[in-house]
């Protein structure tokens, strides 16, 4: 599935995922190829992207990689939506 991730000074992310797990303002969820689609508020936490995944150099600084072979992304809050295998996550 595709996911973009953008914040409101810049496209942080944008590629190819096996899944991606985020803080929902109802707890964790994660998302996977085919999910229904939804639109949801996130909360302050990681969002984690799994799969084999490369950064650009100016935003890998806003980046962890996880014990769990995730690469993290600290956010305060934000919104989801996913769509035909289109995630955009809209972080502050």
């Amino acid at each position: 599935m595709y996911l973009e991730i953008v914040s409101p000074e810049a496209t942080l992310f944008k590629g190819e995922v096996t899944s991606i797990a985020v803080p929902g303002i109802n707890g964790e969820f994660e998302l996977l190829k085919d999910h229904a689609p939804i639109v949801s508020l996130l909360k302050e936490g990681n969002v984690k992207i799994y799969g084999d995944i490369s950064l650009e150099e100016e935003v890998k600084d806003k980046f962890t990689t996880g014990s769990d072979k995730a690469t993290w992304l600290a956010i305060n809050s934000g919104t989801l939506e996913i769509n035909n295998n289109k995630v955009i996550v809209l972080a502050d």
